[in-house]
């Protein structure tokens, strides 16, 4: 099986790199990949993919027409809602929702409609191999705002919300590819605002905590 993994952020991919110090580093207009070995035996193709919904969907169709994976996976981090799920938890992600369109001739809803995206996981075999929360992950070019909260769990029932997944989603649903994206919960927003805005260094510190165990974890849930 042809497996290919996009990670998105800046700070993911480093500490990608960072766990994986030895893997010989190439470069494309789109972004940096590398080839590795999993420990299940099989080989992966790791591309960095760039943050926010533009790089996303960019990088998720260049390396789909490039590379020809039979199963795309993104890796990476999301942001939680404080009091609906855990810090460090997986998300592993079911449907994507893109909410952050305005459109004030016709209304947003129909758009948000248009760039929702169920995944097709029946694939996988259960029990999972790993503790995840199966569900719903909502995107958007921007950090979680707070009185957005109220909203995205009444309308989407929402936990935890991320930057590209959205886009990742809509172009391999839209090329027929196999996806599974896993991201971790790195840190929570609640009434008072983000834990981690105004403070990088623990975001950063929180994305190595996720990344390491995403990839140790990864070669389980390969078929």
């Amino acid at each position: 099986m042809k497996i290919l993994v996009i990670v998105s952020a800046g700070a993911e991919w480093r500490a990608v790199k960072e766990f994986l110090p030895d893997v010989e580093i190439q470069s494309t207009p789109m972004g940096e990949f590398f080839d590795m070995q999993l420990s299940s035996g099989q080989s992966a193709r790791f591309f960095h993919g760039g943050w926010g919904k533009i790089s996303a969907a960019a990088t998720a169709q260049y390396v789909i027409d490039h590379f020809s994976p039979e199963l795309l996976v993104n890796l990476g981090t999301c942001g939680g809602f404080a009091g609906r799920i855990e810090k460090g938890a997986v998300m592993l992600v079911e449907q994507t929702v893109v909410y952050d369109i305005i459109e004030q001739m016709t209304g947003s809803e129909e758009a948000s409609v248009h760039y929702s995206t169920r995944i097709d996981l029946a694939w996988l075999k259960q029990p999972y191999p790993h503790p995840v929360r199966r569900g719903l992950l909502v995107s958007a070019d921007r950090d979680i705002v707070v009185e957005d909260i109220p909203m995205l769990v009444e309308r989407y029932g929402a936990v935890a919300a991320d930057w590209e997944s959205g886009a990742i989603a809509w172009v391999a649903h839209n090329n027929g590819v196999r996806l599974l994206i896993l991201r971790g919960v790195s840190d929570l927003v609640c009434a008072d605002g983000g834990e981690a805005y105004g403070d990088y260094e623990l975001f950063v510190h929180r994305t190595r905590e996720v990344m390491k165990g995403l990839i140790e974890q990864l070669p389980d849930w390969i078929p």
